[in-house]
C-alpha cells in the first residue's frame, strides 16, 4: 500500500532466533498476568497483509471493478497474512508483528494466473506462485503468540479478484485473467485494525529485516522491471 505510519526496523535474526522468540509463551498462556493489558474486555480485530506497489494494486481493482465487485473500491489489492483476528492485548500483538517483521528479509513474488474456491466459497483469485512459501511461512509465524486461534480452513495465500458477484462475472474473472502475471518486491508487512465504524485502518507498516524501502526496491526492482506482463 502507498500509505504508511510508523515504521519499524531491527536487526537481522541469527539462525534460530525468530523461532525460539515466536514459540515463547506470551504472559497470559504461561499463567503470569499480562503486561499493559487494557481495561475492562474490549477486543481489537487486527488483520496483516501484503501490500502491492501502486501500479499493479489500481490495475486489479480496474479489474476487479468491472467483474462488478462493490468491495473494488474500499479493498486495494493485497495478500492476506492474518486475516481478521480479535486481541485484547494490543502492546503484544505489535511487538509480535514486529518481531516477525524484523527477522523477516525482503523476497519476490510473482502472481499469475487464475485459481477459485467454488464451490465452497463465491471467489476468482491470482494465483501466487513466486513468494507463496514466503506468505506461508509468514502466516504461521504470525498467527501465533496473541494473534493465535484455529482457523477453520488452511492458510492458501491468493489475491481476490472477484468475491460474491454473478456467477457468470465469476466465470468471466476466472477465464479473463487466466493469463496474467506480475512480478514484484515485497518489503514490508501492513499491520491493519478493525475500527469500531468497520473500517480497515492501517496502524503501522513494518519494513522487513534491516534494509530501508528505499535501499530494497532499488536492489529488487531491477530484477522484476522486464518480469512484469498485463492480461490480454
Amino acid at each position: 500500500m502507498a500509505s504508511r505510519n510508523v515504521t519499524a526496523r531491527g536487526v537481522a535474526c541469527p539462525a534460530g532466533q525468530a523461532e525460539r522468540e515466536l514459540t515463547t509463551p506470551y504472559p497470559e498462556q504461561s499463567g503470569q498476568s499480562a503486561a499493559a493489558k487494557p481495561a475492562g474486555n474490549d477486543e481489537t480485530s487486527v488483520g496483516v497483509i501484503l501490500g502491492f506497489p501502486p501500479r499493479i494494486a489500481e490495475e486489479l481493482q480496474r479489474w476487479r471493478a468491472s467483474f462488478g465487485d462493490p468491495l473494488a473500491d474500499v479493498v486495494p489489492a493485497h495478500i492476506t497474512l492474518v486475516t481478521t483476528t480479535p486481541t485484547r492485548d494490543w502492546d503484544a500483538t505489535l511487538r509480535h508483528v514486529r518481531e516477525v517483521a524484523r527477522c523477516q528479509s525482503p523476497f519476490m513474488v510473482t502472481i499469475a494466473g487464475t485459481g477459485t474456491f467454488r464451490p465452497v466459497s463465491p471467489v476468482v483469485f491470482i494465483k501466487v506462485e513466486d513468494g507463496f512459501g514466503e506468505c506461508v511461512e509468514l502466516h504461521r509465524k504470525l498467527q501465533q503468540g496473541p494473534l493465535h486461534r484455529d482457523l477453520p480452513f488452511a492458510y492458501h495465500p491468493h489475491v481476490t479478484i472477484a468475491h460474491d458477484v454473478a456467477p457468470e462475472s465469476l466465470d468471466e474473472a476466472e477465464t479473463v485473467l487466466k493469463t496474467y502475471k506480475a512480478t514484484f518486491p515485497v518489503v514490508s508487512m501492513g499491520l491493519y485494525e478493525h475500527d469500531a465504524e468497520g473500517i480497515w485502518q492501517l496502524r503501522e507498516e513494518l519494513d522487513f529485516g534491516t534494509e530501508t524501502d528505499n535501499d530494497a526496491r532499488t536492489r529488487f526492482t531491477g530484477a522484476a522491471a522486464d518480469r512484469t506482463t498485463d492480461a490480454g
